[in-house]
């Protein structure tokens, strides 16, 4: 499949979003404030892990609008949830030296024929913070990525679709050999493979060998707190236009190949939601909307 469809898969949420009325957003919701202990994630959605323990300070450097503080159960539970989860994020409270912001709202590698609007947030966090972390995990569409920023520096950045790689910085690191996502040719080369093809499990423990892992959180022992939720800022959604000329060299591709069958992977009327979760155990919660 190529990667265009990768791409509009992503993105149709998250603008669809932002051009219907929002009729409804977690303002108008009763949020839980009532400190609790940490709530797992992982599976189906990005995350952005940061080394500090100012929460404020990191709500602060994203520029959210309508925040308002919220505990895990409730942040987590809107972030997953299929009316909210494409415009909110949770900030959560610190564990152990951790801050975490969880959401498909953040902004995703979206390949060159796109403005990226991923690594300009991890840059500007990473001037703030000593290292930024982000994560993307989402098997239905089969994309995934990693990144990470020390002391100001992105050292290693990578994401992969059904298509191939979309995007490549820095050298592969030791605990991404160690779980076998090695590239077997040089990086970047039109033949590059993997040793083992990268999953969902591979960026959960990826997430776990270079700080914590969230699907794990709800068995750390910790005072119970709160964080805070917010709407994503409008920069971070990929602009009309851009998903305009997506859709025409889709549609220019589609009719070329004159089969009159539909791409493989394109959404039928049954496909899954981006923001469907499933199961109950290692971040995969039964969620409902919170009201």
């Amino acid at each position: 499949m190529e990667l265009i469809v990768v791409v509009l898969v992503v993105a149709a949420v998250l603008v669809g979003a932002a051009l219907l009325p929002h009729g409804r957003d977690h303002r108008q919701l009763a949020v839980d404030v009532a400190p609790d202990t940490p709530a797992a994630f992982g599976y189906r959605t990005s995350w952005i892990a940061i080394r500090t323990r100012e929460t404020g300070q990191v709500v602060e450097a994203l520029d959210l609008a309508g925040v308002e503080a919220a505990n895990w159960k409730a942040g987590i539970g809107a972030v997953y949830d299929e009316k909210l989860g494409d415009r909110t994020v949770f900030i959560s409270p610190p564990v152990a030296g951790w801050t975490f912001v969880v959401g498909l709202a953040l902004p995703h590698p979206m390949g060159r024929r796109f403005t990226d609007r991923c690594t300009p947030l991890l840059m500007d966090l990473g001037r703030r913070f000593s290292e930024v972390q982000y994560y993307f995990t989402y098997p239905v569409i089969d994309f995934y990525a990693w990144a990470r920023v020390i002391d100001g520096k992105l050292t290693r950045a990578f994401a992969w679709g059904d298509d191939g790689i979309i995007w490549n910085t820095g050298r592969v690191t030791k605990e991404e050999r160690a779980l076998g996502l090695r590239l077997l040719e040089a990086a970047g080369s039109a033949g590059a493979v993997f040793e083992s093809f990268p999953t969902e499990d591979h960026v959960v423990d990826l997430a776990a060998r270079w700080g914590l892992d969230p699907t794990t959180l709800d068995r750390i022992e910790i005072a119970p707190d709160k964080g805070f939720l917010g709407r994503a800022p409008a920069l971070w959604r990929m602009t009309t236009p851009e998903l305009a000329a997506a859709s025409c060299s889709a549609s220019a591709r589609s009719a070329s190949a004159g089969s009159g069958e539909p791409e493989s992977g394109v959404d039928s009327p049954g496909a899954p939601s981006l923001l469907e979760t499933n199961g109950a155990s290692r971040g995969r919660p039964h969620l409902r909307p919170v009201n």
